[in-house]
């Protein structure tokens, strides 16, 4: 069916007409409905309004246009076209269905319709649309003063209390904060009831409120109270910061504050100097023969000002039993610095006569202090701030300046007693550099096969002496036969002293201990042959014990670096030795032997000296037997407890939905504080899960807190994997064979 342009353009324009009145009468009211939707059930309510809302629309939309049909245009032309003649229905109907009459009354109408002008959108309903936008403004009214009704408190304190409707507001909210006068902090103002302040502020309250109560008191969380004083129309209260707390406001005579949760307020804590050490870079240094002074620098920064700075200085004289200290301090003047950027949270601080970064230099006179060859000189600076009433004192690492001792001789007259063939147990770096210039010497008259014997035999000597002091740097024997002091070694020569040897001996004396328990242990065998099956012959057969505790512990990490050192010389003085090269091996066992000596030379530590505090003895009680007051000591094993099981019960009743025993986390918590990251974090989160049981954020955020808190959870054993196809034939086989072995041990 054809239908005339022109007619068709009429039917778009009245069914656009329709659908914009659908929307000017459905749209605003629905909006509105949404909003109020929102306010009261949130947003699942929203959701629902919002969907079906749409829905009805959609429905709208497309009746107002399908309704504009070919029978309502014809009759919306019959009605106002009088050129029509009622048979404007003639138009849409099929040509081909038509008589002869009706197709001729069909051309004329469709001549007459090219000079129709007249309006057949439908009219706009104005009312109708008033009344729409007047609905939908009354509606988003209702929304916009909709309060959502508080929740009802579940905990022990408040079961069957309600919040209601009226509240007291808080119509002027001022802190004054006061800090220390040794801060030489400004005195400053904040506009709420939290805020952070060093420690020993003075923090003052100045409120009003609306309605005026009766009264009013601080409650802090733990137990203290502050009474607000009315003065005019202000409530004023003072208190000393002494340590982070909380705290709520509480009034008489009035509703409850509309936010009477608990506050903050965090104790700045004054922090204590920090040192740094430029000069020296070393905690020990070894004097210059031409050094006249020792140079020293030190920095040194706190967060409110420096007092003053002392050098202690200790002159250690002496050696073995007979040391003896010298001790003496001096006030050092520095010089300030720019002031270092301070962290966060920390208030800023004006110009004062103590500055907060200072730079100190001394140079220490040592003829004057009395340093002699084989004294250590040892310095150590403490800072003070201004803390008050008791200063923080920053003491830095001990730092030494060492005068090392001339390598002495005690072979003077001794030639003559002198053994002429030591054990290897004596041999030492200068002993096998006295066989090595020996041989030098003699090499004239060898031929080449003593010579390589001779040099063999001393290259013997230094791998002997070489895994002796490899054994405390983790190295392996590399065999038995070869540590067998019964082996011959090289002869000794003249020029050999035995006072020589252990005047070297003595630097390495607990070395030497360990490593000859060492070689003991090597040559050990068991008596019986180990049971199989038993862990402690096992190990005692194969094992071999590297780890002791004094080698741990007898050398510290730059002397083992040393120790090293000393050690690859060695390797090469070998070689060349085995080699029949002592020419080429000389100038490595000389180096050997200086790091040697340099292990020798840092055998001194210095410790700060400690006293040691006893108390009195009861003189009239001795050898009385009288016990009263005295009880017997408890074991060191205790009972395993689990100290997080309250917080632990607390996790779990927040994750079921229940309610937990708040008093009991509350005393849990107020029972560590100390020792907890946020006590007073986690303390507030469960004062708002108290008082708003429903608020989803609150318990999230508590839930948070809890969490690094729970008990750390027991390691469980592992299960025994299942056994494959193979493992269970072999275990089924054990099976039925076991009684069959079982039979004759019965018997017995």
């Amino acid at each position: 069916m054809s239908v005339d342009p022109h007619i068709e353009r009429i039917r778009r324009a009245c069914a656009q007409r329709r659908s914009a009145i659908v929307a000017l009468c459905a749209v605003p009211p629905a909006l509105a409905m949404s909003v109020l939707a929102l306010r009261v059930g949130g947003i699942a309510a929203l959701i629902v309004v919002a969907a079906l809302a749409l829905g009805v629309l959609a429905f709208l939309f497309v009746r107002a246009w399908r309704d504009v049909d070919a029978g309502w245009l014809a009759r919306r032309l019959d009605a106002r076209v009088p050129a029509m003649d009622d048979s404007a229905a003639l138009l849409f109907d099929d040509a081909a269905s038509l008589g002869r009459l009706q197709t001729l009354q069909r051309a004329r109408l469709r001549s007459r319709v090219a000079e129709v002008r007249v309006e057949l959108r439908p009219a706009w309903p104005w009312r109708t649309v008033v009344a729409a936008f007047a609905a939908a403004l009354l509606i988003a009214a209702i929304a916009t003063l909709w309060r959502t009704p508080l929740p009802h408190a579940t905990d022990s304190d408040a079961v069957a209390q309600t919040r209601t409707a009226t509240s007291t507001a808080l119509t002027q909210t001022r802190i004054d904060i006061e800090a220390p006068a040794y801060t030489h902090i400004a005195p400053r103002r904040e506009a709420a009831l939290e805020a952070k302040a060093p420690q020993g502020s003075t923090i003052r309250w100045n409120l009003r409120f609306d309605p005026q109560p009766t009264g009013a008191t601080l409650v802090f969380h733990d137990g203290s109270r502050a009474t607000l004083t009315r003065s005019g129309e202000d409530w004023t209260a003072a208190h000393t910061l002494s340590a982070s707390t909380l705290y709520r406001v509480l009034l008489e005579g009035a509703p409850a504050l509309a936010d009477d949760r608990l506050y903050r307020l965090d104790a700045i804590a004054d922090r204590a100097p920090e040192v740094r050490v430029i000069q020296p870079e070393k905690t020990l240094s070894l004097l210059d023969a031409q050094q006249k002074t020792w140079d020293l620098a030190f920095e040194a920064s706190d967060d409110y000002g420096i007092a003053h700075a002392d050098l202690t200085i200790t002159l250690a004289q002496g050696s073995g039993e007979n040391v003896t200290f010298k001790e003496q301090t001096i006030a050092l003047t520095g010089e300030a610095m720019a002031a270092p950027t301070a962290p966060p949270g920390t208030p800023a601080t004006n110009d004062s006569a103590a500055p907060v970064a200072m730079r100190y230099h001394h140079a220490l006179d040592l003829a004057a202090l009395g340093l002699a060859q084989g004294d250590d000189v040892v310095v150590r600076l403490a800072v003070t701030d201004n803390r008050e009433p008791k200063p923080n004192v920053t003491r830095s690492a001990s730092f030494i300046l060492r005068w090392p001792v001339e390598a002495s001789s005690e072979s003077a007259g001794m030639e003559g007693i002198v053994q002429k063939t030591m054990p290897a147990y004596f041999r030492s770096q200068r002993q096998i550099i006295i066989d090595t210039e020996a041989l030098i010497a003699d090499k004239a008259q060898l031929d080449e096969t003593k010579l390589l014997a001779r040099s063999d035999a001393i290259g013997v000597d230094q791998k002997i002496l070489r895994l002796r002091y490899g054994q405390f740097l983790g190295e392996e024997s590399e065999s038995h036969a070869e540590h067998d002091d019964s082996q011959p070694h090289a002869a000794e020569t003249p020029g050999r002293s035995f006072n020589e040897t252990l005047h070297d001996s003595k630097a390495t004396a607990q070395v030497d201990a360990l490593a000859a328990a060492h070689a003991a242990h090597e040559r050990s065998t068991p008596a019986a042959p180990a049971k199989f099956g038993q862990e402690g012959n096992t190990v005692a057969e194969y094992g071999h014990v590297h780890d002791i505790a004094e080698a741990a512990t007898l050398l510290d990490a730059d002397t083992k670096a040393i120790l090293k050192s000393a050690l690859a010389e060695m390797w090469q003085s070998e070689l060349n030795l085995r080699q029949g090269k002592p020419d080429e091996a000389l100038p490595y066992e000389h180096r050997a032997l200086d790091f040697i000596k340099q292990v020798q030379q840092s055998t001194r530590i210095y410790l700060a000296r400690v006293g040691l505090e006893l108390p009195a003895p009861d003189e009239a009680r001795r050898l009385s037997g009288d016990r009263k007051g005295v009880s017997d000591r408890v074991g060191t094993l205790a009972a395993g407890t689990i100290d997080a099981a309250t917080i632990d019960q607390v996790h779990r009743a927040l994750a079921a939905g229940t309610v937990p025993d708040w008093d009991a986390a509350e005393a849990w918590i107020r029972a560590r504080e100390n020792r907890l990251p946020d006590a007073l974090g986690v303390l507030a989160a469960i004062d708002r899960v108290r008082r708003d049981p429903a608020c989803d954020a609150c318990r999230r955020q508590l839930d948070a807190l809890l969490w690094p808190l729970l008990p750390v959870p027991a390691v469980a054993g592992a299960l025994r994997p299942a056994p494959d196809a193979s493992g269970q034939a072999y275990l089924d086989a054990l099976q039925a064979t076991a009684p069959a072995s079982a039979a004759p041990a019965g018997a017995r």
